[in-house]
Formats: structure tokens, sequence, C-alpha cells
């Protein structure tokens, strides 16, 4: 079973703070890039997998999706996102991405939000979501960034003249990587973008589009923290087709 960080207190209380988690979709400053890679939702069969409070499966609802299935291993997330979705086509369920199992072509897209890093075997759960999908369905996802995951020591370095670096050492080391963030010994796996690329091609899809994301102008404008974003990736956007 995957590390189920979101139900220490310690984790989900600091988790809880960030904007995305207070905000929603409108507090994740990809989700503009995100929204813009995602099909028409109306009428879609939607699988959400790492679905956390919610926000997508409430947003595609609310787009006139005929049903969002929302997955997640965190009963803390779950019994938010329950307690603040009313659509009636919304429903969700524990599971643990690492042994997922879903039904045969029930899905007309899959989405998933920051979850695939805690997944270990992502090309089993590639080819799981690849025959949960109908021909010519779509798979958008984010990923950290293999660039910003893959030290084993990550963090900002300064250099000569006070300049900041971030390291990219043991990037050709895929695998369990632990780090301490709102509590510590938080278990993700870092793998080369060649690497999720190609467990996607290996299961059938097509690649659509790849976005290493980084901010607009307007939104460094809004938010100069942004900046960070501008020195390395830190979300890897992918859109996908069976």
């Amino acid at each position: 079973m995957a590390q189920n960080i979101y139900d220490i207190a310690e984790f989900y209380e600091g988790y809880s703070t960030l904007p995305r988690s207070v905000h929603g979709l409108s507090g994740a400053p990809e989700w503009p890039s995100v929204r813009e890679l995602l099909p028409d939702i109306a009428g879609k069969r939607i699988v959400d997998l790492g679905c956390g409070f919610g926000w997508f499966a409430q947003w595609a609802a609310a787009q006139g999706a005929t049903s969002v299935l929302g997955l997640d291993l965190s009963e803390n997330m779950l019994a938010k996102a329950r307690a603040e979705t009313t659509h009636a086509g919304v429903r969700y369920e524990r599971a643990d991405l690492d042994t997922l199992t879903l039904p045969a072509a029930a899905f007309d897209l899959a989405y998933s939000s920051l979850a695939f890093h805690y997944v270990q075997d992502f090309c089993r759960l590639a080819g799981t979501i690849y025959r949960s999908l109908l021909p010519g369905s779509h798979f958008v996802f984010t990923i950290e960034h293999p660039i910003y995951m893959a030290s084993a020591s990550p963090g900002w370095m300064l250099r000569q003249q006070e300049t900041r670096t971030w390291p990219v050492d043991h990037y050709a080391e895929e695998g369990e990587r632990r780090t301490d963030w709102f509590a510590k010994g938080v278990v993700k796996y870092h793998r080369r973008l060649a690497t999720t690329v190609n467990a996607l091609v290996d299961a059938g899809f097509s690649i659509r589009h790849l976005n290493e994301w980084s901010p607009t102008s307007a939104q460094l404008e809004e938010q100069p923290a942004l900046i960070d974003e501008m020195e390395r990736p830190m979300i890897l956007i992918v859109a996908a087709q069976t």
C-alpha cells in the first residue's frame, strides 16, 4: 500500500493551508494551462485519480459532465470532498493508485493533479487507465517535474555572486525519494521525463501535448513569489489520447 501521508495530522494540517487547498482550482497557478488542454467536458464520464478535496470533480460536474468518479487514498481528503460536493453525478471512493483496478472502457476522460509522483509503478497505472478509457478518449494530468524532484537533497543552493540554482543530482537514478515537507519522510518516486512519456506510449497512448509549466508575465506581476518557477520547472502537464 502506498504511503498515506495525507491522513497524518501534521501533514494534512500543513497541506490544508496551501492556496490550492483553500481556494481550489483558482489557487493553482497552473490551472489555466491545464484547462486549455481539456476536451469539452459536457457529457463526459470522468475518473479523477487522486481527487483530493474534489475541486476538479465539482468543476467538471458544473461543466456538464455526466458522471465523475473521484478516487483518493486519504480518508481526510475524501471526507472534505464529500462534504463540499453537492452535485449528484459526483461520487468518491477510496483507492490506492499503486493497486488500482478500473472497469474497461468506462470513461471518456481521465484526469489527475499532482498525484502520480506518489505512485511507485507508473507503467502499471498507465496501462490500467488506458484500458478504462474508450477509443478517442483523453488523459490529462500534472505531476512534479523530474528536474524538480530528482535531487537527493532538493532545495535552493547559492553559487558565486549569490545566484541561486536548483540541484539536479541523481537525475538518472530513478526510484524512491524521501523529503521533509509538512512532515518528515514524505515518499515520492522520481522518474525521468523519458520514462513517463514512454510508459504512456507503451500503454497505447498518443501524446498530444507536454507543458513544462511556468507562470505568465501577468501571473508574475500578481504573484511575485512565482518567480521561482522561472528558474526551474516544478510542474509537468501532460495531455494524451487513446
